[in-house]
């Protein structure tokens, strides 16, 4: 429908277009031919030759170079019979102009070329004046001129639809580009709800079964924790794909002010968490905030899957411009909790799964922290064990 009603608009145009050259035509070739003697008076003929010329334009975008022909002959006939200069040479040049704004550069040169020639006919045979040689370079201008012009005017509108074009693409692939990196981040988020859930779940489910044929009634305890723990997993769930299907900005859930709770959780699982806070605790940005809790949760999930100690301790440090936090255990070092062909070079962006080979764990805490402009270190700790320590800049307080 949109094609159609440009073709429309178009048409309308050419139309206009002929019909003014034509009123112009017969208005003011009289007045030219006044003005040279010699000429071949303004006749029947003359006007019909006129009209077939200027029509023609009215099909210019559908049939080029069809329309250049009738508009050449009709030109060339008139100056042949020694009518005027004047107002024909106008469509003459619409037509020259037409051609090359439509066609490709060779196939509007051979078509202007054939077009010249026809034209050069007057310049030798005419039943009126024929200026010989000296017209050839006059009547040339009266092709080259449109055909430069059309030929300028097809480029820029090239280069213009290859800018269009690219823009587009770079619109298109900015839009797949942030789809990939929301999708990157929900999948983050739902590791690490669904990651830190399982594994609590899963070990007090090994409790439970170790305790359940001597002491059922711990055996109830630990229950009761996969019970609270499973139901808190799928309530902060929940709450990630809500904010995904409304497709809002969020303000992040999860952040330091869980961690007692997240403790709490842990040592249902069999994991004693020490916190400790250093320097005066302080509201922080939403993104460093939930960044810092996301490392803590990673980190002690991981304690609790591989390390194969009961306890653990979390330092969260508050400075000037940073927050930094860090998780140590005194358990496995890494090759307990690291593939073969993993390293340990975080801050270069070289890291493997932490606790989760090719999956989010360290490659998680790693783009979360340097998204914010932070440091990452992973490594055996300064007593033996496991440290995982984050920088994370903030705004300095007032």
């Amino acid at each position: 429908m949109r094609a159609n009603g440009w073709w429309g608009r178009n048409a309308v145009a050419d139309a206009v277009l002929a019909l003014v050259l034509l009123g112009f035509g017969q208005l003011a070739t009289g007045l030219a031919g006044q003005n040279q003697p010699g000429s071949r008076p303004v006749d029947g003929l003359c006007r019909v030759l006129l009209v077939v010329a200027t029509l023609a334009l009215a099909g210019r975008r559908y049939a080029p170079v069809a329309t250049l022909v009738v508009v050449t002959v009709a030109t060339s006939t008139y100056l042949v019979l020694g009518y005027p200069y004047g107002p024909i040479l106008l469509a003459f040049l619409v037509a020259v102009y037409t051609v090359a704004v439509r066609l490709p550069v060779r196939p509007a040169a051979f078509a202007a070329g054939g077009a010249f020639v026809v034209l050069l006919a007057h310049v030798f045979v005419s039943r009126g004046p024929a200026p010989g040689w000296t017209g050839v370079l006059p009547a040339s201008a009266w092709v080259v001129v449109p055909f430069a012009v059309g030929v300028v005017v097809r480029v820029s509108r090239e280069a213009a639809a290859r800018t269009r074009a690219e823009e587009a693409r770079e619109r298109a692939e900015q839009a797949r580009r942030q789809a990939d990196e929301e999708r990157l981040r929900i999948a983050q988020e739902v590791h690490d709800v669904v990651g830190h859930g399982l594994a609590a779940i899963s070990m007090q489910a090994e409790i439970a079964l170790h305790l359940l044929p001597k002491r059922p009634e711990q055996a109830e305890v630990a229950l009761t924790a996969i019970s609270r723990s499973s139901r808190e997993a799928l309530d902060e769930l929940r709450v990630t794909l809500g904010a995904v299907r409304r497709g809002a900005e969020r303000e992040p859930v999860p952040g330091l002010a869980r961690l007692p709770a997240l403790c709490e959780r842990l040592a249902g699982a069999g994991l004693v968490v020490d916190l400790r806070l250093v320097g005066d605790p302080r509201e922080v940005p939403a993104a460093v905030d939930l960044a810092a809790y996301r490392v803590v949760q990673e980190a002690l999930t991981n304690v609790l899957r591989h390390a194969g100690v009961a306890r653990a301790e979390v330092t969260v440090g508050y400075r000037a411009d940073e927050l930094t936090v860090e998780v140590t255990d005194r358990g496995v070092g890494a090759d307990g909790r690291f593939d073969a062909a993993d390293d340990l070079d975080v801050t270069a962006g070289r890291s493997g799964g932490y606790g989760q080979a090719g999956g989010h764990g360290l490659a998680g805490m790693r783009e979360r922290v340097t998204a914010l402009g932070g440091q990452l270190t992973v490594g055996p700790g300064p007593a033996g064990g496991f440290r995982v320590r984050a920088r994370l800049p903030v705004e300095p307080s007032r």
